[in-house]
């Protein structure tokens, strides 16, 4: 198939999904489109069992299709610049603390949590999986995806510090996650994700972590003040949409040329158009006609994006271990979530005596969404290096997000009822000593 045949076909698949998961599932479009999209591999691989042709003609669709090229290198600059855009800078300001901890060291220790709780794991199934794969497992599935949680939290009433903890962690740490990803794969003696490099000693992981997170920290800082110095000087909101546009693609292209983290600097040029461009830059007709836009293309990738994790149970490989396997791997990962949010909690309501919110600790576990950047990073790894690993982890990282964005995203409503937080944010004051 063409390239436009394979863009059409997921076009149009998007767009029937939206439509019934609106009409009739009433589901968040996110989990509605995704569980069409695997309702529809299911129908294609038994019909293929009948009719061997449409099996055939639906690998040749998905065989087109570079996932981790589509998402880590195509959506994820535009979804993380939209998300950014309408985050308030001084709601995160306030909560800088807790989402800094969580977004960095929490990723960290989640990631060796995960590790050694799945290398036991797989050792009692019997699954051969090297320490060093299980730390690439738990680098790629401890960042919550802030595609999967932003789409949901969109429908949800909660108090404002709750949501600024939760979108500002997950906009952040997925950006740190692919750095340790990164640094893991340089590890082991393979490049991923579009990166390669040598990282087999304490220099080099730390210039590395250093160079793609604090770069990407720094690039997004210039390339969205040079942008806002732009629309400040213009009141042409077709030119602006497109000066807009140029900063997600073409500094999403470049920062990925010079190494440094292309999701962390749209997060940053987002966090900056989003508030001093859009209040200072903008008149309120572009300022309508730019949220608009980006809304459009935020809700159209999201379509795209979980149609295609859905589609992708066609080409995974799946056995009754490595179904064990992801089962109990949904266990290790919330239960890794739980100690690190809670731990982080802790150590900071003993630091600065600052105490949570009730129930701080189990929405924001229960909240922490794997999406589309996990299932990226886990066929990112190179065949030649992983082998029957490779299979093990994808087929355990496509349950674990699965499970993640159904169960979790459809229980997060109740959940956050049940603690009584699903009122209006106004019915949710804060003190100022509390997160």
């Amino acid at each position: 198939m063409t390239l436009f045949e394979v863009v059409a076909a997921l076009i149009t698949l998007s767009a029937a999904a939206s439509y019934a998961s609106y009409r009739w599932l009433r589901l968040p479009t996110t989990i509605g489109v995704m569980l069409i999209g695997l309702a529809a591999s299911v129908a294609l691989m038994l019909a293929g069992r009948i009719e061997p042709a449409i099996a055939e003609q639906a690998g040749e669709l998905l065989a087109g299709i570079d996932f981790n090229r589509v998402v880590m290198q195509g959506m994820l600059g535009a979804l993380l610049f939209a998300g950014a855009l309408h985050v308030n800078i001084n709601d995160l300001a306030e909560q800088k603390t807790v989402i800094s901890v969580l977004a960095s060291l929490g990723v960290v220790a989640s990631t060796f949590i995960i590790a050694g709780m799945m290398w036991l794991l797989f050792g009692a199934l019997g699954i051969t999986v090297r320490p060093i794969m299980c730390l690439l497992f738990g680098a790629l599935i401890s960042p919550t995806d802030p595609i999967a949680v932003l789409g949901i939290f969109k429908t949800l009433g909660v108090p404002k510090t709750l949501e600024t903890k939760i979108t500002g962690e997950s906009l952040f740490n997925d950006g740190v996650g692919v750095v340790v990803f990164l640094v893991i794969a340089g590890i082991a003696g393979f490049g991923a994700a579009g990166h390669g490099g040598e990282a087999a000693s304490v220099g080099p992981i730390l210039t590395l972590f250093f160079q793609e997170a604090v770069g990407g920290a720094v690039f997004g800082l210039v390339t969205g003040f040079a942008v806002y110095r732009l629309l400040k000087g213009i009141d042409n909101y077709q030119v602006e949409i497109l000066v807009s546009l140029a900063l997600v693609m073409g500094g999403y292209a470049l920062a990925s040329r010079l190494h440094v983290s292309g999701p962390i600097a749209m997060v940053v040029a987002g966090l900056l158009i989003g508030n001093r461009g859009r209040r200072l830059a903008m008149s309120d007709r572009t300022r309508e006609h730019l949220d608009t836009f980006w809304e459009l293309i935020d809700e159209i990738l999201n379509a795209l994006l979980f149609v295609l994790i859905g589609l992708e149970a066609m080409v995974l490989t799946f056995s009754k271990s490595y179904l064990l396997a992801g089962v109990g791997a949904i266990a290790v990962v919330l239960l890794a979530r739980m100690m690190t949010v809670g731990g982080s909690l802790t150590a900071l309501r003993l630091v600065t005596g600052r105490r949570s919110a009730k129930h701080t600790a189990k929405i924001m576990t229960w909240a922490g969404l794997r999406g589309g950047i996990s299932v990226a990073l886990a066929l990112s790894i190179p065949r030649a290096a992983g082998g029957t690993e490779r299979d093990a982890i994808l087929a355990v990282t496509y349950i674990v997000v699965i499970f993640s964005i159904a169960v979790q995203g459809l229980t997060l409503g109740p959940l956050i009822r049940a603690c009584g937080l699903g009122a209006s944010r106004a019915s949710h004051p804060v003190s100022a000593d509390g997160y």
